[in-house]
C-alpha cells in the first residue's frame, strides 16, 4: 500500500517536471483539433512506472478563460461539487488574490456610493451653466427687446330693468343708472420689462378714468400702477415692490380685471381699497415652484391672481389708488397664500390677510335721515378729526380653481370708519361680508370657450372710501355667461338682483342720503386684448 503511494506521487513529480523542462517549441500540436498536447498521468514511461504510456491527451487552444486562474473561471466547481478526482479541491482562493477581489469589490462599492454625489454635482454644473446662457442671451438682447405693451379695453352697455327705491347705482360702474347707455369700462395700456437682470418695471394708466367730482368730462387718464420689482436675487424668489401697486388684500381684488368672470369686484373685500391699489414698498417672497405654479395657472387660462407671493407684508399710504394722502398715519399690512396640487392634478389655494392703519373720511354735506338742512358729518378729515379713524380688517380665502368645475370664495371681518345712524358723525364700527362663486369651463372645438357662473355677494359696514363712509347693506345675486371667442376677443352677459345701499351724498335740504336700491340690471359687456 505504502509503494503504491510513493509511487503515484513519483508519477505525479515526473510529470510536473516534465511538463515544466518542455521547450516551448518542441510542443506537439493535435492534427485534428489543433490544440496543445501534454502527457496525461501515467503516460510516460520511466522507471519507476511499469505501465504501458498511454496516448497523448489534446486540449483546445488557450482563450481568456483558459488563462484566468481556476478560482477566477466561471466554470471552475465550487466546494462541494463533484470534479475531476485527480485535481486538487480548491475551496476558497489564495489569501493574497481574495484579498484584492476584495479591495476590487469595496472600491467598487465606494464609487457606486459615490455616484448620486457625482450625479447631483453634474446637475448643479449644468443649471449653473444654463443660468450663464440665459444671462448671456439677456444681455445680448437690445434694449428694446426686453420690455414689451400690451393692454385690454372694455365697452359696457348696461339696462335697468326693475328699479325700486333709491336710483340705480354701483360703487364700481359708474355706468349703471338712469340715462346711461354705452360706456368704456376699462381702456389699459400696460408697459413692462426688465432694466435689468435684478430690476423690473411695470407701468399701468387708464385711459377711461372718471374720477369724483367729474360731471360732465369723463375718459380722463390716470395711473393704476407705476412701480419696480427690486430682485434680491437671481431666482427671483425674494423680491421688493416699490410704488403704486395692488395691495395683497383679497384674492379677488389682486385678480386682473382682464381675468375676472363677474363685470364688477365684491364689494366686502373690494371696500378696503379704493382702485385695489395704493402708494407703498412691499415685499414678497415666491420660491421657484410657487412662481412656476402662478404662471401656470395664468398660461392655462384658470383665471388666476398672478404673482403675489406665498408670504408678503408691506406698508402703504391707506388712502387709496390715485388718491392724495390725509394723514400722516401708514397703514400695514401681511398675507399668506398656500397654494397645493392634489394627487388628481387640481389645485386648490387657501389664503390669510390682514391690515391695520388709520383712514381719513373725507366729508360732504347731507340732510341727516333727509330732514333738516344739508351738513357735513363729524368724524371727517374736514370737520373736527384729520387723524382718521382706527381702520383694520382681517380676511380668508378659498379657490378650488376651474379643472373645469371651479369655487371661489372670501369673508373679512374687521372694523372701520362707518356713518351712525342719526347720519350726523363718522365713528369707528364694525364690518362683515364677503361672495362665493361657483364657475365651469366648457371648451369647444371650433366656437372658444363657455364660462358659466353664478355669484352671491354680501357686506354690511361702512364704505370708507365714499364721502362720509356711509354705512352699507349690500345683497345681491348675480348670474353670467362668458364666451370667450378667442384670446383677442370675449364677451360678458350677466343678469343681477341687487339690494344695495346707494352711496352718493345729497346735499339737499331735507332729502335723505343713503337709501335702498332694489333692482334688476341686465349687463353686456365686450372685451377684446392686445
Amino acid at each position: 500500500m505504502r509503494l503504491r503511494k510513493m509511487e503515484r506521487a513519483c508519477i505525479y513529480l515526473s510529470l510536473l517536471l516534465g511538463w515544466l523542462t518542455v521547450p516551448s517549441g518542441s510542443v506537439a500540436q493535435s492534427p485534428e483539433q489543433g490544440g496543445l498536447i501534454i502527457p496525461a498521468p501515467g503516460s510516460v514511461a520511466g522507471p519507476l512506472s511499469p505501465r504501458p504510456a498511454t496516448p497523448l491527451r489534446s486540449f483546445p487552444p488557450r482563450s481568456e478563460e483558459s488563462e484566468r486562474l481556476p478560482w477566477q473561471r466561471a466554470s471552475f466547481p465550487q466546494s462541494g461539487e463533484s470534479q475531476d478526482p485527480t485535481l486538487p479541491v480548491l475551496e476558497s482562493p489564495p489569501a493574497p488574490v481574495a484579498q484584492e477581489q476584495a479591495d476590487a469589490a469595496a472600491l467598487d462599492k465606494d464609487s457606486k456610493e459615490a455616484q448620486p454625489s457625482e450625479k447631483k454635482e453634474d446637475e448643479e454644473k449644468e443649471k449653473k451653466e444654463d443660468k450663464k446662457e440665459e444671462k448671456k442671451k439677456d444681455e445680448e438682447k437690445k434694449w428694446y427687446e426686453k420690455y414689451r405693451f400690451r393692454g385690454y379695453a372694455q365697452l359696457r352697455m348696461n339696462e335697468v330693468l326693475e328699479e325700486e327705491g333709491a336710483d340705480a347705482q354701483l360703487v364700481g360702474d359708474s355706468g349703471v343708472g338712469d340715462g346711461q347707455s354705452f360706456s368704456l369700462r376699462r381702456a389699459r395700456l400696460i408697459f413692462q420689462g426688465d432694466i435689468t437682470d435684478r430690476i423690473g418695471v411695470y407701468l399701468q394708466p387708464d385711459f377711461a378714468a372718471t374720477p369724483n367730482g367729474a360731471v360732465d368730462s369723463i375718459q380722463f387718464v390716470q395711473i393704476r400702477d407705476w412701480y419696480s420689482d427690486i430682485h434680491l436675487d437671481d431666482d427671483k424668489v425674494y423680491r421688493f415692490r416699490v410704488g403704486q401697486s395692488k395691495i395683497p388684500y383679497g384674492w379677488e381684488n389682486m385678480q386682473s380685471s382682464q381675468n375676472r368672470l363677474p363685470l364688477d369686484r365684491n364689494d366686502a373685500l373690494n371696500s378696503a381699497a379704493r382702485n385695489e391699489r395704493d402708494l407703498g414698498v412691499f415685499y414678497y417672497y415666491t420660491p421657484k415652484s410657487a412662481q412656476e405654479l402662478f404662471k401656470y395657472v395664468l398660461d392655462e387660462n384658470l383665471k388666476g391672481s398672478g404673482n403675489y407671493g406665498l408670504f408678503g407684508m408691506g406698508f402703504y399710504n391707506g388712502q387709496g389708488g390715485s388718491f392724495r394722502e390725509q394723514n400722516d398715519n401708514l397703514h400695514f399690512i401681511t398675507r399668506l397664500a398656500v397654494p397645493k396640487v392634489l394627487s388628481n392634478g387640481q389645485i386648490v389655494e387657501w389664503g390669510l390677510m390682514g391690515y391695520t392703519g388709520m383712514y381719513s373720511v373725507l366729508g360732504s354735506p347731507i340732510s341727516p335721515l333727509g330732514a333738516g338742512p344739508a351738513v357735513t358729518p363729524l368724524g371727517t378729515s374736514n370737520t373736527n378729526n384729520p387723524d382718521g379713524i382706527v381702520d383694520k380688517r382681517a380676511a380668508a380665502t378659498f379657490v378650488y380653481y376651474p379643472q373645469p368645475l371651479g369655487f371661489q370664495a372670501e369673508w373679512t371681518v374687521g372694523r372701520g370708519p362707518g356713518l351712525n345712524d342719526a347720519q350726523t358723525e363718522v365713528i369707528d364700527r364694525s364690518l362683515y361680508g364677503g361672495y362665493a362663486m361657483l364657475m365651469y369651463r366648457y371648451v369647444t372645438c371650433d366656437h372658444g370657450e363657455f364660462w358659466p357662473f353664478a355669484r352671491y355677494n354680501y357686506y354690511q359696514g361702512g364704505y370708507k372710501s365714499e364721502r362720509n363712509a356711509p354705512y352699507s347693506h349690500i345683497e345681491e345675486w348675480e348670474l353670467g355667461l362668458e364666451w370667450q371667442f378667442n384670446k383677442s376677443l370675449e364677451l360678458v352677459t350677466m343678469y343681477t338682483f341687487t339690494d344695495r345701499t346707494n352711496t352718493r351724498a345729497i346735499g339737499s335740504a331735507n332729502t335723505e342720503s343713503y337709501e335702498q336700491f332694489v333692482g334688476d340690471l341686465l349687463r353686456f359687456q365686450l372685451q377684446w386684448n392686445y
